[in-house]
């Protein structure tokens, strides 16, 4: 309760500074800087965000459900736009539910595999933060990274070793499915890093270039404020819709490059909005398909029972 009190405490924060009247106009003058042209190729780039994460969800479980790239691509879609707008991270559970309603997928094994995608993207991220944030010393980059990569080595290959947890009584029996389920969701995507990774480049890419273009400022201020602004998403309290702590980590971020506190929110809050938007409209386009393409199999069916 109090993790949520705060959080509505902060969104409620930066929405009354956006409305008062010098920091409105100023916001207004940001989004005017958004041309077609500038919003075009940013949404290209979130497209192209959206595909790898299918693919991503694809390659763990193609052997369980092959050709399914586009339910996919529509539980990608539908779990990025509930993620986005259901306050507290509660649109998570989307992931679970939507892969046992398409494909039967136990919860136990859904919830392993999601975790296992946010686990990924969390290596990724950290490990982008560390080797580009300013000021630290070598020796600081060098130790995170390396401990980043043993942890991300190990961790899978630990889940995958032989076990005795099901024989035992207590806490640990229940672990053990856990256990057994996170190593099935690490063993069968293959090419899990390679769809990390590439998403994440092109994922930070668009961000970067939107936030630079608002601001205006040089890419490489724009890419410190799309990772400052990722890395928010893990804090503890987040804000309604992720707004207040987004901007707050993307504004932070670029204030060691000179950018003002005022006009690092101003571009966040502007780039958060385009998130949400293309998000909510890919939701809605594959909730839309989705739903007409169940009405057309029942309708099929209904007609195939006529005719018998």
């Amino acid at each position: 309760m109090i993790k949520r009190i705060l959080a509505v405490a902060v969104t409620l924060a930066l929405l009354l500074w956006l409305l008062s009247s010098d920091q409105g106009m100023a916001f207004v003058s940001v989004l005017g800087r958004l041309d077609p042209g500038v919003i075009a190729i940013a949404a290209a780039g979130f497209a192209a965000s959206y595909l790898l994460r299918a693919l991503r969800v694809w390659d763990e479980f193609r052997h369980e459900q092959p050709g399914r790239f586009g339910a996919c691509l529509r539980i990608v879609l539908i779990h990025n736009a509930m993620v986005n707008i259901i306050p507290f991270r509660g649109g998570e559970a989307a992931f679970p539910i939507l892969l046992g309603r398409l494909f039967g997928t136990p919860l136990g094994r859904a919830v392993a595999s999601l975790f296992w995608f946010r686990l990924q993207d969390a290596f990724v991220v950290f490990a982008l933060a560390i080797g580009v944030w300013p000021g630290l010393p070598l020796w600081v980059r060098v130790v995170g990274l390396a401990c980043l990569l043993i942890t991300a080595f190990t961790l899978p290959r630990w889940a995958r070793r032989p076990h005795d947890w099901l024989t035992r009584s207590g806490p640990l029996s229940k672990l053990a499915k856990v256990r057994d389920a996170f190593a099935a969701s690490t063993q069968h995507a293959h090419y899990g890093w390679l769809w990390t990774i590439a998403n994440w480049s092109v994922k930070l890419a668009a961000q970067a270039w939107l936030l630079a273009t608002v601001l205006p400022a040089e890419i490489a201020v724009g890419a410190a404020g799309a990772l400052g602004a990722e890395l928010a998403a893990i804090l503890p309290i987040q804000g309604v819709a992720g707004f207040g702590t987004y901007e707050a980590g993307a504004a932070a971020a670029m204030t060691p490059h000179g950018v003002t506190l005022q006009a690092g929110l101003q571009a966040a809050l502007a780039l958060h909005l385009f998130v949400i938007a293309c998000a909510c409209t890919a939701g809605f386009l594959a909730w839309l398909a989705g739903h007409l393409s169940d009405n057309s199999a029942n309708a099929t069916h209904s007609s195939g029972q006529e005719y018998k």
